[in-house]
């Protein structure tokens, strides 16, 4: 019988192109990213959304905001899964990442990049997106089978 699960797809924070010498790995929030993170994080929360789990990609832009949002959700940041295969994927490779969820985690918030999370949410979603901006939110319930 299939079973109702929430995926919040969630793109990092503005972040700075300042330091030429970073690779884009290591790109950092800028100032409004650092202000947006807290801001949306806030806004989720108050719509009674309370994750089993937090994935991010391991890039220190999209890592950061994941660990704004759990600071929010007094959520330990330790407990976010890291997985690398999130940053520069494709959307089958988003995919795969996400049917590797455990069963009992039905609220996830996945952080990540453009393109992928945009192409994720529109084969996902029902309702297509043509930008997905930074530190922009996607909620999408599906229906699985355990």
């Amino acid at each position: 019988m299939p079973i109702t699960k929430t995926l919040y797809l969630i793109r990092h924070a503005k972040s700075s192109w300042e330091d030429s010498s970073q690779s884009d790995f290591q790109r950092k929030l800028n100032t409004r990213g650092l202000k947006d993170s807290p801001l949306m994080a806030k806004l989720i929360k108050e719509k009674n959304v309370i994750p089993d789990l937090i994935i991010s990609s391991p890039a220190v832009r999209a890592l950061s905001t994941a660990e704004i949002f759990a600071d929010e959700f007094r959520y330990n940041k330790d407990k976010i899964v890291r997985d690398e295969r999130i940053y520069e994927a494709a959307t089958s490779g988003l995919i795969t990442v996400i049917r590797e969820i455990k069963d009992e985690n039905n609220t996830v918030i996945f952080f990540g990049h453009n393109p992928g999370l945009l192409n994720l949410a529109n084969l996902l979603g029902n309702k297509f997106l043509q930008d997905f901006p930074t530190c922009a939110v996607v909620g999408i319930e599906l229906k699985v089978n355990s």
